[in-house]
């Protein structure tokens, strides 16, 4: 019998949306108030969904210790009250911008091979406030 984990974390960040090869008129074009300097913040919600067979002893899908360390090695450590831009190299002038949508992509990327054995990551949900956010789910290939 498989079942999925629900596990919701926060943080706090700030980001800008911003290409450097494009002008200041063309980045405000593009992605509005969101590309001045020095960018502005959010109180993010991120959930994962962990996928599995309970433990026969445990009852757990997977080690809430083990899940709650690899999460906040993986991913808050790097992001919490942090400017994402100038903390994470793939977000730095001239990679990627930090959309939702990239943001949950690089969390996918640093959870999946972490994930103890048995343990599957089912989804990702990042929301940086009521109305925005991103969801990934694997792919049915």
């Amino acid at each position: 019998m498989t079942v999925s984990l629900v596990r919701r974390y926060r943080f706090s960040a700030s980001h800008l949306y911003r290409r450097p090869e494009w002008g200041d008129e063309e980045n405000l074009a593009r992605f509005g108030k969101c590309s001045i300097e020095p960018g502005h913040g959010h109180n993010y919600r991120l959930t994962l969904f962990v996928t599995g067979t309970p433990d026969l002893e445990t009852g757990f899908v997977v080690d809430l210790v083990h899940l709650d360390r690899l999460v906040s090695e993986q991913v808050l450590e790097a992001l919490d009250h942090r400017h994402i831009n100038h903390a994470v190299p793939e977000f730095a002038p001239g990679g990627l911008v930090p959309s939702s949508e990239q943001l949950v992509l690089w969390i996918r990327d640093r959870l999946l091979p972490a994930l103890p054995e048995g343990a599957r990551l089912a989804g990702l949900q990042l929301f940086e406030d009521d109305d925005l956010g991103a969801e990934w789910r694997p792919s049915e290939s």
